[in-house]
């Protein structure tokens, strides 16, 4: 049950009929994985601690650089030099002490990713390389679990949800295949702060409606965020059934 302090700390969420106590106690139940707390992961901890998502895993191996405070909002200058991980719990234990938060300092391989994975119920990607992005992928595949993926980079940004409890979702895979291989990143071709703060916020909306059960999620729908235009645009995406990731689990 919700106690006093959880009722009045979460009452304008409750009282929307679209959450209500039911859903509060869904979030409060839930047990989500953030993949990279860097510029994407940043707003979507703050956001889903403030939620009252009941456990949260951080994953992140890097510690703070002083060039990731101009987007990394969950970081202070104090924080240059910590674990990301360690300098978020900081930040997320001061938002909310109610919730519950589990470290994972150390890069995560085949085996500890497949064990994070299995080990909640969603997982958000915010990292920042296509090779991080296609192992979570994989591991969310095959734990059938939800994933909310997020990117953005320059002044373009993009969201999907990618659930294999769907018949119908695709995974990332059906949508990037192998990737680019002129691949960059935020230090080389540069991104606006609010942009992965747009993006992120985005990715704890999608995660939230996915666990209360509210909304239509973005399930087999990519989103498209053009910020020097301040466009949104919206494209169709169908799973693949020859997808070497997922098409052996709808056989």
């Amino acid at each position: 049950m919700l106690n006093d302090q959880e009722l009045l700390r979460y009452s304008r969420q409750i009282l929307l009929h679209h959450v209500d106590i039911d859903g509060q106690l869904r979030l409060k139940q839930s047990r989500v994985l953030i993949v990279g707390l860097g510029g994407l992961g940043a707003p979507v901890a703050l956001y889903l601690a403030a939620a009252g998502i009941g456990e949260l895993h951080l994953a992140d191996f890097d510690t703070v650089d002083l060039t990731n405070l101009q987007r990394q909002i969950i970081h202070d200058t104090d924080s240059v030099g910590m674990s990301k991980v360690d300098s978020a719990i900081k930040r997320l234990t001061a938002i909310n002490p109610e919730i519950q938060l589990v470290a994972h300092r150390a890069a995560l391989d085949e085996d500890s990713l497949a064990a994070a994975v299995a080990g909640v119920d969603l997982v958000l990607d915010c990292s920042d390389n296509f090779a991080t992005r296609e192992a979570v992928n994989a591991a969310c595949v095959e734990a059938a679990k939800p994933l909310v993926s997020g990117a953005a980079i320059r002044l373009e940004g993009q969201l999907s949800v990618f659930d294999p409890r769907r018949p119908e979702s695709p995974c990332y895979h059906c949508l990037y295949g192998h990737g680019s291989e002129a691949e960059l990143t935020c230090s080389e071709a540069g991104v606006v702060g609010p942009l992965v703060g747009l993006v992120g916020s985005l990715q704890a909306l999608e995660a939230l409606k996915l666990l209360a059960g509210f909304g239509e999620p973005l399930v087999g729908r990519l989103l498209l965020v053009d910020a020097l235009g301040s466009r949104f645009r919206e494209l169709r995406v169908k799973r693949d059934p020859g997808c070497s990731v997922c098409g052996s689990k709808h056989a």
